[in-house]
């Protein structure tokens, strides 16, 4: 019953601004001392030791902490509360749905909005380019930040999920291929890519359902290796074939402009707001099946 509360309450009330001005979120504390370990020990020889002991002793810290919490008082309403703000489906719902207000404004707003939720560079976009943008930023942070919590809070508790958090903030922070955070940064990327492999693919299938589409799984695994990362494929490509829309493709990133495959390529190019729409209403049809899945489980517990 902590999940299925956890989940209203992300659901209703999202990102409380007000007490994130009075209160570190736990994801920024989480960040503050990755930070203050990649300034102390990102340097000299053995850099992929320090970075894999930096993430290691974290993660113990921090399983640790959520292991604790439910002997605290009121520890059954602080995990939940600790749930619900490391559960992120308002927040990305709203990012996106901004992408979507924006572009009916202008393409100035859209491209602001946008930019807020993907790493390309935005100046240049079009409508399409931009709806592309919220579309895949939906899907794959649908994955990591809605199904992986919930997927990791069902099998360890709050000291899994704080574990996956740790994870996957490592990996946002150093977890890239750049000449300072290649050795540093190695455990904590393959660490995350661990502990996506599976929710990535079951967000696939959260996407299948909720679009009652049986027959696209095929097309999922055709596409979802086109993808640069081992897992966004899986939530990307279930996203595009669901909407019937072309993902990735061409884009900018500092300057530079990658020429990525399509994924679902035969889908819709010349997209926009519309579609933006629906990959926000996707996204609440799938936190749908999950709730579904999570009072299921909470009952026959």
């Amino acid at each position: 019953m902590t999940l299925v509360l956890a989940m209203l309450i992300d659901a209703l009330f999202g990102e409380p601004d007000w007490a994130w001005k009075r209160l570190p979120h736990p994801a920024v504390i989480m960040g503050r001392a990755i930070g203050w370990a990649d300034a102390k020990f990102n340097k000299g020889e053995q850099r992929i030791l320090k970075g894999a002991a930096v993430v290691v002793i974290l993660s113990v810290v921090v399983w640790w902490l959520g292991s604790l919490v439910p002997h605290l008082p009121f520890g059954g309403l602080i995990e939940v509360l600790l749930a619900a703000v490391l559960i992120a489906q308002k927040s990305l719902a709203q990012h996106v749905q901004a992408v979507s207000d924006g572009l009916r404004k202008s393409l100035s707003h859209g491209r602001q909005a946008v930019s807020m939720i993907v790493g390309r560079d935005t100046c240049e976009m079009d409508e399409p380019a931009i709806s592309r943008g919220a579309i895949e930023s939906a899907a794959e942070n649908f994955s990591d930040g809605v199904v992986a919590p919930i997927f990791w809070f069902m099998i360890a508790g709050l000291p899994g999920l704080m574990v996956y958090k740790l994870a996957n903030t490592a990996d946002s922070m150093i977890g890239y291929r750049t000449d300072k955070y290649e050795e540093f940064g190695k455990f904590a990327a393959r660490l995350d890519d661990v502990l996506n492999w599976g929710p990535a693919r079951l967000t696939a299938i959260v996407f299948m359902i909720a679009q009652r589409r049986w027959d696209i799984w095929g097309l999922i695994r055709r596409d979802a290796p086109l993808h640069r990362s081992p897992n966004a494929g899986w939530p990307e490509a279930a996203m595009a074939v669901a909407l019937n829309v072309a993902l990735s493709g061409p884009r900018s990133y500092e300057g530079k402009l990658r020429d990525f495959p399509w994924v679902n390529g035969a889908g819709a190019r010349d997209i926009g707001a519309k579609e933006v729409d629906q990959a926000v209403d996707m996204l609440w049809t799938g936190w749908l099946v999950i709730f579904a899945f999570a009072m299921l489980v909470a009952i026959a517990c």
